[in-house]
């Protein structure tokens, strides 16, 4: 006789995505304009719930001042072509000019110059001109070599940021980073992501996290999960640290933010985020689409520019309008893509949320129908 065999799918955990849930109306309502979205993020005053993800495309120090001055906060990267080059904009417009056969390939030839640690501080200085606070993004290796610079430079929030956070990271080839020793001697908040696990999330709050950013693979410019198979729902993952979150917050009397970066395309799932207990999200795409945005129409993921196994690709999102119009409208479409602030602070006074907290009290419901479910006629326009 055969004996009872397991298989590691029997048990297979269920995960959801923006798609998989919907947002269940309560016994109240409120007025959109009693609907306060504001919060201090690691210091830093946020007006709106939505930060631009450290995306070349997306982020350079004129626009920060554009989002800041709309009540957001846009996050640099360390690595991208801003800290390169004294001068990128020519590389942006050959980027955007270039084929689709060519590249990938003109990606590893440009982000093969070295980051120059003299650009850090200039760079800060210019973010700080246009009167935003600085934020900047780095890999754990970049921290070990311009961390110092970073924080002598002035930056006032710093997101160690990689493909995958962990507590606990093992290299034969060099000494890693430790998470706990560069906070403690930090001057400024440290933020780290990005995760998907909450035991990893809990642990590095320990480490002295200022914020946790999770997400690893949901954005539209990325191609992590095709490549290397790994990755969880943002639903799921944002709900999972949040637990993390909550349960240091009950232990040590410290909050740490959570974020959740990575496949936000409209306002509902802005509120989706909030509702299962992001305090924040961080968005590329959608902002890339602005007429400021140095992409020029296009967007590439922070890692497409790796000359051996790039994981993410160079995608065309168009021009739709102002960094305004997408946060603020009037929008002009009816998909939920512009006016995401608006769109948000609808969704809580429909649902009776008053303030960012209180989108946890929602119920969210188990719901992939929810937004095909007669529709049948606007999928055949």
């Amino acid at each position: 006789m055969v004996p009872q065999l397991t298989s590691k799918v029997d048990n297979l955990r269920p995960a959801y995505g923006f798609d998989d849930i919907s947002l269940a109306p309560g016994t109240d309502t409120a007025d959109p304009s009693d609907v306060d979205l504001s919060q201090n993020f690691c210091g830093i005053p946020l007006a709106v719930p939505i930060m631009a993800s450290a995306m070349d495309a997306v982020v350079s120090p004129t626009t920060a001042g554009v989002l800041h001055k709309l009540g957001s906060l846009a996050c640099i990267n360390l690595e991208g072509l801003w800290f390169r080059y004294d001068d990128p904009t020519p590389h942006f417009a050959a980027i955007s000019a270039a084929g689709k056969g060519d590249v990938q390939a003109l990606f590893a030839k440009l982000y093969v110059e070295p980051v120059k640690e003299a650009l850090i501080a200039q760079r800060i200085a210019e973010i700080h001109a246009t009167g935003s606070p600085a934020m900047i993004a780095a890999t754990p290796q970049a921290i070990g070599k311009f961390g110092d610079a970073i924080i002598k430079g002035g930056a006032d929030l710093l997101v160690i940021q990689s493909q995958v956070s962990s507590a606990r990271h093992i290299a034969t080839g060099y000494a890693p980073l430790k998470l706990a020793d560069f906070v403690k001697r930090s001057s400024i908040p440290v933020a780290v992501g990005n995760t998907t696990n909450a035991e990893a999330a809990y642990s590095l709050m320990e480490q002295g996290a200022a914020a946790i950013f999770v997400g690893v693979g949901p954005g539209n410019a990325c191609t992590t999960r095709e490549v290397l198979g790994i990755g969880v729902p943002q639903v799921t993952a944002v709900s999972d640290v949040a637990g993390a979150r909550d349960a240091y917050m009950k232990a040590t009397g410290r909050y740490v933010p959570v974020v959740a970066d990575g496949g936000i395309r409209k306002g509902g799932e802005i509120s989706k985020a909030l509702a299962v207990g992001a305090d924040a999200v961080m968005i590329g795409s959608p902002l890339a689409r602005s007429t400021e945005a140095p992409g020029g129409g296009f967007n590439w993921g922070m890692a497409a520019s790796s000359p051996t196994l790039p994981r993410g690709t160079r995608i065309e999102v168009g021009i739709a309008g102002s960094m305004e119009q997408i946060l603020n409208g009037p929008s002009r479409v009816t998909d939920g893509s512009e006016n995401l602030v608006g769109a948000v602070r609808q969704s809580a006074a429909a649902l009776g949320v008053q303030t960012l907290a209180a989108f946890r009290d929602v119920e969210v419901i188990y719901a992939p129908a929810a937004a095909t479910e007669g529709k049948s006629w606007q999928r055949g326009r």
